[in-house]
């Protein structure tokens, strides 16, 4: 650790440069912190010093979150063709934490009991209640969304309330209080409420990002596993108050897993269909980072090998297809959509200061306030390919927007007409926009965002304007006229143009940085009060002792002692914490199975260990090393480096189980991830929602995984076993 003189002197140092120099101290951070389970904690501490120190929104100070919050710098642009709001509005989503904390059964296995983090001052509440019910309750109120949001099928609500002489709303509104309908996320393990099929797309679900990695493949896939832990119910534990609990727990939710990638990601090993799309060079599409400043193109240099197309080809081609054979069974449908309390909205105050409970009584179910919105959207399945190959009406007579503000899109959609041109065809999309290519999607865009467009800039800060009463509009004025073209950024990658979206402003003069305009320009903190808020007053927050900045040492995920002696190898034994940085050998998972980056580590999977804890369990560089817990295992080299502190081992995010990973001892499958070893525990003061800053958005706000809580067992490996035997033998060996 650092010693508190230490800590003294360089806060000292921090605020003094601060006071000389107008706030030009700067903390620079990346992912990790944001890894621990406290991560907010430790975040706000930060902005704590950040803000008593005058430093936030001054050029040369502030933060500079530098990873791990890639900034899609042209959102509001690439919204309404990401999620069809040219034709339906609002569009379905879903925080993929609680959705896979459910779905894969993880909150079957929660070992965190709320006590362990709910304060000692807690306010008079009903607090005894594990993490899977506060989600659930969080969901109910509208905090949260849901997927799948109720027992019952969306598309069936509208027909049924006709009958009944009902609206949607109220026919939805009059089940749940009685029960004859259910929220999904109540019984996550009843059929009915199960998802059926995934489609993985620029993601490596199973070989990367999915924390909790055997319990996706045991829960979700139903296939070979890694669990060595029990859940709740084996040993006695039970827990929840809101989830129904099963006493056998499905093995196998999913019907059809399909992924789209360049290349055989684990992933890919364990999805029922691959399509094989087409890499980098082989499609046009546009980059964005947080990085910098530019908007950069992905440019067809050759086509895509072999019977592989582009994104855009793909999806165009499903939407082709589906349009084609929904007329069977599906026509133009009347969807019941649930829709959080979002940020940014009127609902966001819906229950700043008090929480009361629809289900309990304790308020009436009031949609948009104490639980969910509920908005019936239409959709017409068999013209999917007409829409989604033409930008629809709403642009025209909703516009677009984004953070709370709208503004008028008459104008872009007419100019994307003559660009792209227009749909001929007689059908719904006659005489719209064409969408027909992937330079067409990135034209829509372009021409519909505010740092792509500097007259839709100009449009966005006079609607700020309107809202603060002050004129924001000079900060694009001098870009109005420039309209970036994706064919001019294939010249050269542009520098965006300052908008409201972000806090920052792109000029010649002032570096990016965060907030700079709500303190120069005095705009308003999107927040309860308006300002900088340093303490949170939900009865939440108060109830977890969080609404002040303190500090909360890491959680216990007890992961460790139910299996430490289970099945010994006669190697000796050390427990570390385990910590997953990225790597130096490979993007995420990209490019770490590629022989270049293979040769230059050490060929396959590696953990970093010191030389003490090393010595103390045996082990030399280069050893095969086994590491578990109740999650799961995992096998690798090991790396023995003084670099390395004490009590940690790293594995390095992320390298798959599919190159030169040989079997566990303890689980008798082949290796394992990094996730293996972990599990997603989710945190109750993320799933506050109607407390402005704190609600719901896109991108923004709700439920994380943490994962550098874990602890695991680390051995030097007795039996080396690339499982080159039949199959049946391996499962033999395993029991």
């Amino acid at each position: 650790g650092v010693s508190a003189e230490k800590i003294i002197t360089v806060a000292r140092e921090f605020a003094t440069n601060a006071e000389k120099t107008n706030g030009r101290s700067m903390v620079i951070l990346g992912a990790g912190l944001n890894h621990w389970y406290h991560m907010d904690m430790n975040y706000r501490g930060i902005m704590n010093m950040l803000i008593m120190c005058g430093c936030v929104g001054q050029s040369g100070g502030g933060w500079s979150h530098y990873v791990g919050q890639e900034k899609l710098r042209p959102q509001t642009g690439w919204q309404p063709l990401a999620f069809g709001l040219d034709w339906s509005r609002p569009p379905r989503h879903m925080n993929s934490t609680s959705f896979f904390y459910a779905h894969t059964d993880q909150w079957r296995y929660e070992t965190l009991d709320v006590s362990e983090i709910l304060s000692p001052t807690a306010p008079d509440g009903d607090w005894d209640a594990s993490l899977i019910d506060y989600n659930i309750r969080a969901e109910r109120m509208g905090w949260l969304p849901s997927a799948p949001q109720l027992n019952i099928n969306p598309l069936d609500i509208a027909d049924a309330a006709k009958k009944a002489k009902k609206e949607p709303r109220d026919y939805v509104i009059d089940g749940l209080k009685s029960g004859d309908i259910t929220m999904s996320c109540e019984d996550p393990d009843d059929p009915v409420n199960w998802p059926r099929n995934m489609f993985v797309w620029r993601s490596n679900l199973l070989g990367s990002s999915g924390k909790g990695h055997e319990y996706f493949l045991k829960h979700l896939l139903g296939t070979t596993h890694g669990v060595m832990g029990k859940d709740l119910g084996q040993e006695g534990k039970l827990r929840s108050k809101e989830a129904k609990w099963h006493q056998n727990a499905p093995t196998g939710k999913l019907d059809l897993l399909v992924t789209l990638d360049f290349r055989m990601s684990t992933t890919c090993v364990y999805s029922d269909i691959v399509l094989p799309t087409a890499t980098w060079y082989e499609k046009n599409d546009l980059n964005t980072s947080d990085m910098h400043p530019f908007i950069h193109p992905l440019s067809s240099a050759a086509d895509p090998a072999w019977e592989a197309r582009s994104d855009w080809e793909i999806f165009k081609g499903l939407a082709k297809k589906l349009s084609e054979v929904s007329p069977e069974v599906l026509g133009v449908e009347q969807d019941t959509v649930l829709v959080p309390i979002l940020h940014d909205t009127p609902g966001e105050i819906a229950q700043p200061f008090d929480v009361k409970d629809w289900k309990k009584g304790e308020i009436d179910a009031i949609p948009g306030k104490t639980m969910p919105n509920i908005v019936t959207v239409e959709r017409d399945y068999p013209n999917i390919y007409k829409r989604f190959t033409a930008l629809g009406p709403l642009m025209d007579k909703l516009g677009n927007g984004g953070k709370g503000i709208s503004w008028n899109t008459e104008h872009e959609v007419e100019a994307l007409g003559k660009l792209s041109g227009v749909v001929l065809d007689e059908g719904v999309s006659k005489g719209m926009p064409k969408i027909e290519t992937d330079i067409d999607a990135t034209e829509v865009v372009l021409m519909l965002a505010p740092e792509t467009n500097g007259e839709v800039a100009v449009k966005a800060w006079q609607a700020l304007s309107k809202a603060t009463g002050r004129d924001h509009t000079h900060l694009a004025i001098p870009k109005q006229d420039e309209k970036i073209r994706f064919r001019d950024i294939l010249a050269q990658p542009r520098k965006i143009i300052s908008s409201p979206t972000w806090s920052g402003l792109e000029s010649e003069k002032v570096c990016y940085n965060a907030c700079y305009t709500n303190v120069h320009e005095l705009i308003p903190w999107r927040t309860l009060t308006g300002r900088q808020q340093l303490y949170q007053d939900h009865p939440w927050m108060r109830a977890f002792g969080e609404a002040f900045c303190v500090y909360r040492p890491p959680i216990d995920t007890k992961s460790v002692n139910p299996v430490i002696d289970s099945k010994p190898n006669g190697n000796k034994q050390v427990v570390l914490n385990f910590i997953t940085p990225h790597q130096k050998w490979g993007i995420h998972s990209t490019y770490s199975d590629n022989l270049l980056m293979l040769t230059l580590n050490r060929g396959g999977p590696v953990v970093w260990i010191s030389e003490v804890d090393a010595a103390k369990a045996g082990i030399i560089d280069n050893d095969w090393v086994e590491a578990y817990n109740s999650n799961g295992a995992l096998t690798a080299r090991a790396v023995v480096s003084q670099r390395m502190k004490e009590g940690t081992l790293y594995m390095y995010h992320a390298q798959e189980k599919i190159v030169n990973t040989p079997g566990a001892e303890t689980t008798g499958n082949r290796g394992g991830i990094h996730n293996s070893v972990t599990r997603t525990i989710v945190k109750p003061t993320h799933m506050i929602g109607g407390y402005v800053q704190q609600s719901y958005g896109f991108n923004y706000y709700g439920t994380v995984g943490s994962n550098r809580d874990e602890f695991v067992i680390v051995r030097k490996m007795e039996k080396i076993d690339w499982l080159e035997k039949p199959l049946s033998s391996n499962k033999e060996a395993a029991q």
